[in-house]
């Protein structure tokens, strides 16, 4: 089990830092992911999924519940959310090209980032991807094209090899091991 952690850590981590911004949230997910796979051990061979992406799917169900969480508080009543997607100008304005690519990608809806992180992020195969996030293979083609159509009008013209800008600093951010 702990040869299992060591190689999965890295990237349960990063999917759910990337997903919720924070990094002790992030762990939180982690350690609450391992809790849930070592309670429920037995459930895994009846799904019919491969292990990992199982074990992911554990994850990323987390996150998503500590999302909708965030959602539902509700603002006392003329107070604003801030807004999440800085404009193009105040990126742009001062920022490198990766501030203005990993702010891009923040403000992607969720399950789009998700796809992205999965598959150009963690470099997984979309088949892989869509067993995690329990859709079909074109539903995160379609995931993957809208994220990428959104990226490159936030980014334009600054946008350049938009998705190498962005595979190189996620890597960068998450080293480790496949799981």
């Amino acid at each position: 089990m702990q040869d299992f952690i060591a190689r999965s850590l890295p990237k349960i981590t990063g999917i759910a830092r990337r997903l919720l911004g924070d990094n002790s949230e992030a762990e939180d997910v982690a350690q609450e992911t391992y809790l849930k796979v070592w309670r429920n051990a037995d459930k895994w061979s009846e799904r019919g999924v491969r292990f990992d992406s199982w074990v992911m799917r554990i994850a990323v169900n987390l996150c998503y519940d500590r999302l909708r969480k965030r959602r539902e508080l509700a603002l006392p009543e003329g107070f604003e959310r801030e807004d999440p997607e800085p404009g193009a100008e105040a990126i742009l304005a001062g920022k490198d090209s990766r501030s203005a690519v990993l702010a891009a990608v923040a403000g992607l809806p969720d399950r789009q980032r998700l796809a992205l992180e999965l598959c150009h992020f963690q470099e997984l195969g979309n088949g892989a991807a869509a067993e995690i996030m329990e859709i079909s293979v074109e539903a995160i083609e379609s995931l993957l094209s809208r994220a990428r159509r959104t990226l490159r009008e936030r980014l334009a013209p600054e946008a350049g090899d938009l998705l190498d800008t962005l595979s190189r600093s996620r890597r960068d951010d998450s080293r480790g091991e496949p799981i």
